[in-house]
């Protein structure tokens, strides 16, 4: 197992990175985010890795953090999540966003990620939904139908505002566990969570 890899950066693409270390030129492919803050070409460069192992190759894949490493191969756990569909789910925002997401059902923003349609959405909240550590909730904290419900609504609400998908996420996370599940006093909370009176 290739753990990590430090190395010179010397290119750069949509989905994938080249880093060089002892003469050896290393494609490995990672979330945007992470490509996006790793700097110019030249620079040096650490990244967590993930090797997969397929009949016709070896393809490796990087992380900002261990934590995030870890996250993706538990999402590639999940039947009919491929590599890709990981990346763009660890593209869609942060792992706290994401593990969320997942932890508190919200299927309506995991199916906006490209390569995760409803279905695959709906596998990933019922596969993982208690194997997600969440910070503030505690895993195994069962959220009820009807606060997921409610959340997906506000969620939307929010989005239609013109706040983005991880910003509304942060909103939801800060609601305090015994916040109505009004949806018209659910986002006036939000709302106080962005400074908006």
């Amino acid at each position: 197992m290739i753990a990590s890899i430090r190395g010179i950066l010397i290119a750069v693409a949509a989905d994938h990175v080249v880093v060089e270390t002892g003469g050896i030129g290393w494609m490995i492919y990672a979330p945007r985010p992470v490509i996006a803050a790793l700097g110019d070409i030249g620079a040096t460069v650490r990244l967590f890795t993930c090797l997969l192992v397929r009949e016709d190759s070896l393809t490796l894949y990087g992380f900002e953090t261990v934590e995030q490493r870890q996250l993706f191969e538990t999402l590639l756990s999940v039947t009919g999540v491929g590599p890709q569909a990981a990346l763009n789910l660890l593209s869609s925002g942060t792992i706290d966003e994401l593990r969320l997401a997942i932890a508190t059902g919200d299927v309506t923003r995991l199916a906006r990620t490209p390569r995760i349609g409803r279905k695959i959405a709906e596998r990933l909240v019922l596969e993982l939904k208690g194997k997600i550590n969440v910070k503030g909730l505690p895993t195994g904290t069962a959220v009820t139908p009807a606060v997921a419900a409610v959340n997906a609504e506000l969620n939307e609400a929010l989005i239609g505002m013109g706040f983005t998908d991880a910003e509304a996420a942060a909103a939801i996370a800060a609601l305090p566990s015994d916040a109505p599940l009004d949806l018209e006093a659910r986002l006036r909370l939000a709302l106080r969570y962005f400074g908006t009176p």
